[in-house]
């Protein structure tokens, strides 16, 4: 019988859990605390099940404790972006709360059918193939066609500033110059990277990338730089650095605006003299590392505050990349919620699915604060929510507003493209000017007699429930049949 450890402050979920896997034959331990868990041999355990956040740290503090026992990690912060970083520090599985029971106990299942692997390749493994980060996902070659990926990187993007952009990764990838990529957390940062390593004559070597932010501040020099035996408690034995390891390559430090000071000052001397010094270490190791660094943060700003070392941003800022946010990208936005809405279908094995006109005119006009991982996710749960091959703009989740929306889809005539006729209007209102009340009455008026609640609210783009509110609101009653 299997032994597991369950780590989750939440007694509900808890117990949950443990019952739900005692179901299964499964021997079950739960603690509700990293040091409650750290009480435990986790080497003897099958398998250690931890939330992300927990009481005195994060799930991912027990990887190493666990040695070749496989970690995996459960949370309610769920984002694409936590799960790549978890699965870089040796995770073995990802999985987001509120999770199906049936998934979880195949993932269990799946987990220990497979042969115990060391932490550290498993490590090496997820950051040497992180194009699986969000940014990349968004954009990778996958399952679906790329339409708009003429340049043979994986990046989609028709628009001036990316073609732009890819015209500067073709001249620069060749080069072993040191590159700063700047955008917005969601743009595809990552993608970029892997696309000047994969045009560079360092192809055939490995790409490390490392979140910076996603360290803890006291191992970050160690997990960057290696370290001796015995250099610091819990120092068992001597370790490769990921520099280290990226020799011969390229190396991606992403989120570098978080580096602390002592860590920049050695870095630098990376850049500068091509060496590095294992934490406790006497004599230096040189290596030959490609170096590419992203941030969201004002670089030049931070290093005139004192927050970021002014001469590594300059050594770091040979050639600056910058992606543009989503909300700038015009046309791409819709390009690129095509291909995702395809490639979505075709992963969870669903029929094609297409957007209304009225969802198409919302993902034009949203802003998109999260950039392309927030229209990953919200193209993504459109599939899992429709009832059928349209998605509204209601199934997106998106914070739309009526008025702004439909008022445009209204000058737009995108009802008539619908095939829906437009209500009759006087000259003033074909300019335009209704107002949305004056438009939904109108609209439900001239078309409930041979339409559906569902079709009506999908055509307005909004919710059966919010189509019914109106009706109440507006006195527009529904007609018997």
């Amino acid at each position: 019988m299997s032994r597991i450890l369950v780590v989750e402050d939440e007694a509900i979920i808890r117990q949950s859990v443990r019952r739900l896997l005692q179901r299964h034959n499964f021997e079950v331990t739960d603690v509700d605390s990293i040091d409650a868990a750290r009480e435990h041999k986790l080497p003897e355990y099958d398998l250690v099940i931890t939330d992300l956040r927990l009481p005195g740290g994060q799930g991912t503090d027990l990887i190493e404790l666990a040695g070749s026992t496989p970690v995996l990690i459960m949370t309610s912060y769920a984002s694409l972006r936590s799960a790549v970083d978890a699965m870089k520090m040796g995770a073995v599985e990802y999985i987001a709360k509120p999770f199906d029971h049936t998934e979880l106990v195949e993932a269990v299942k799946k987990i220990l059918a497979q042969p115990r692997i060391d932490p550290a390749a498993r490590m090496n493994e997820a950051q040497a193939d992180s194009q699986a980060s969000p940014a990349a996902a968004a954009a990778t070659n996958s399952g679906a066609s790329k339409p708009a990926d003429q340049n043979g990187n994986g990046i989609i993007g028709s628009c001036d500033a990316m073609q732009a952009l890819f015209r500067k990764i073709n001249k620069v990838a060749p080069t072993d110059a040191t590159v700063l990529i700047h955008g917005e957390s969601g743009t595809g940062k990552e993608l970029v990277a892997r696309a000047l390593h994969e045009q560079s004559r360092r192809q055939g070597a490995q790409l490390i990338s490392v979140n910076c932010a996603a360290i803890p501040e006291t191992l970050l020099e160690s997990e960057l730089f290696g370290h001796e035996k015995g250099a610091f408690t819990g120092a068992a034995a001597q370790r490769q650095g990921l520099v280290e390891a990226a020799n011969g390559g390229t190396l991606f430090l992403d989120e570098i605006g978080e580096l602390p000071l002592e860590a920049q000052a050695r870095l630098l001397r990376v850049l500068q003299e091509s060496e590095i010094r294992r934490v406790g270490a006497v004599q230096s190791i040189k290596v030959d590392v490609r170096l590419i660094a992203a941030t969201h943060r004002n670089l030049k700003e931070m290093a005139a505050n004192g927050e970021f070392r002014e001469d590594l941003y300059y050594r770091l800022n040979v050639v600056e990349l910058t992606l543009p946010p989503l909300r700038d990208r015009g046309e791409d936005v819709v390009e690129l919620a095509n291909y995702m809405l395809a490639r979505a279908c075709q992963r969870m094995n669903q029929p094609p699915m297409q957007f209304d006109a009225f969802a198409v005119n919302a993902i034009r006009q949203y802003q998109w604060p999260g950039n392309v991982r927030e229209l990953e996710n919200a193209v993504e749960r459109a599939v899992i929510l429709a009832d059928d091959d349209e998605i509204s703009a209601d199934l997106l989740g998106i914070d739309l507003s009526p008025d702004r929306y439909i008022s445009e889809a209204m000058r737009e005539n995108l009802v008539d493209n619908n095939n829906a006729p437009e209500p009759e209007s006087n000259p003033q209102q074909a300019q335009g000017d209704l107002s949305l009340d004056d438009y939904f009455v109108h609209f439900v008026l001239d078309n409930e007699s041979r339409m559906t609640e569902t079709d009506l609210a999908r055509k307005l783009g909004i919710s059966r429930k919010s189509l019914w509110e109106r009706r109440q609101r507006l006195g527009i009653p529904r007609k018997k049949k």
